[in-house]
């Protein structure tokens, strides 16, 4: 499957410098929670649409709306329904259990790190799998598809920001 994007003007979080990040995210934890999260959310997906996963994290660590970590971005809700990712509150083990996809997992992780300005999302905040249809996504500002996802920026209202929270799908076993 191809990945599909929405080319546009780079946002001004996009430039910022990979520092602006803070040292959090060059820690092994926070490279680790990252490469996690783009395991979980994209495994199977090409490079860009890995990356464009990694970048909703890192684009939360820099909106002020979200913790200015990348654990606890993607930890933001706790371990029970609802939360800000499926995979992080879905009960199951976050042990990635397939070495090649874990090991791409880790390497888009270090990329996105080390090149935070490459953002292919534009700015997104929020994604969801294209299939569905969640009921905050009319409070966003779409931003376009991004292989088997759907990304979206913060609207410039950002009062009901922190309230759109996931709830995990069905999924099958692994």
């Amino acid at each position: 499957m191809r990945a599909m994007f929405v080319l546009a003007p780079l946002s001004l979080a996009a430039l910022l410098p990979a520092a602006a990040l803070g040292d959090d995210a060059a820690t092994p934890e926070a490279q680790q929670c990252l490469a996690k999260a783009v395991y979980f959310e994209a495994r199977g997906e090409d490079e860009v649409s890995q990356r464009a996963v990694a970048d909703v994290v890192i684009n939360r660590v820099e909106h002020p709306d979200f913790p200015d970590s990348v654990c606890e971005v993607i930890q933001d809700g706790g371990e029970k329904p609802p939360c800000q990712f499926s995979w992080w509150c879905d009960g199951k083990s976050d042990d990635p259990t397939e070495p090649e996809a874990w090991e791409q997992a880790q390497s888009v992780a270090q990329e996105v790190i080390q090149e935070p300005e490459k953002d292919v999302t534009d700015g997104a905040v929020f994604f969801h799998s294209a299939g569905q249809t969640p009921a905050w996504g009319d409070e966003m500002e779409p931003v376009g598809q991004i292989g088997s996802h759907m990304y979206y920026r913060a609207p410039e209202d950002d009062e009901e920001l922190q309230q759109a929270e996931v709830t995990p799908q069905e999924t099958p076993e692994e």
